[in-house]
């Protein structure tokens, strides 16, 4: 998978800039960027799992192609990442990760998200979204739109802040003896 920060061009900055794929996409990979091609702006296929940065607007659309394409049928989103990059914008990844079990496709899309920015909830398509979404709700602050239930999952409702975002400092009543 790329690297965020450096890409695969060596280029620093924003991972929104279209690269030309250096590597063989996958038929599945070759629908998207003919099916959306304004939304799909970085190609990568490492170890047979093909990766995509796609635009958070272009989200919810192709998730639900993904999900309902005949042809594609991706039943089962495994898990959603979030990674922070403080020094970069959007700060934000988010990572998805899609399979499907009857045609054995496999896909993993990358969508950056300003700390202002709000991704659309993938739980009405996938049910398994629902705690990763809570998750990184509540380590990283990062919101969900049509979520059914986004609250604290891991964290007391009181904490303040979200643990893992990079300058994240904890506050002293927080730590446990010993640290």
């Amino acid at each position: 998978m790329e690297d965020s920060e450096s890409g695969s061009s060596g280029q620093k900055g924003d991972p929104s800039k279209r690269e030309v794929p250096t590597v063989q996409t996958s038929a599945v990979v070759d629908l998207l960027i003919k099916r959306f091609s304004d939304s799909v702006s970085v190609v990568e296929e490492k170890v047979n799992w093909p990766s995509v940065r796609v635009k958070l607007e272009a989200l919810q659309n192709i998730a639900t192609f993904l999900k309902q394409e005949p042809t594609l049928d991706f039943d089962y989103l495994t898990s959603i990442s979030g990674v922070d990059y403080p020094e970069r914008s959007p700060r934000f990844d988010l990572v998805y990760h899609f399979v499907s079990l009857k045609y054995k496709h496999v896909l993993a899309i990358k969508v950056g998200v300003g700390e202002k920015e709000v991704a659309p909830s993938l739980t009405p398509l996938w049910k398994s979204a629902d705690w990763n979404e809570r998750e990184i709700f509540d380590l990283l602050g990062i919101q969900f739109s049509g979520h059914p239930d986004l609250r604290r999952i891991l964290l007391p409702d009181q904490w303040k802040g979200h643990p893992l975002r990079k300058d994240y400092v904890l506050a002293e009543e927080d730590k446990f003896p010993g640290d």
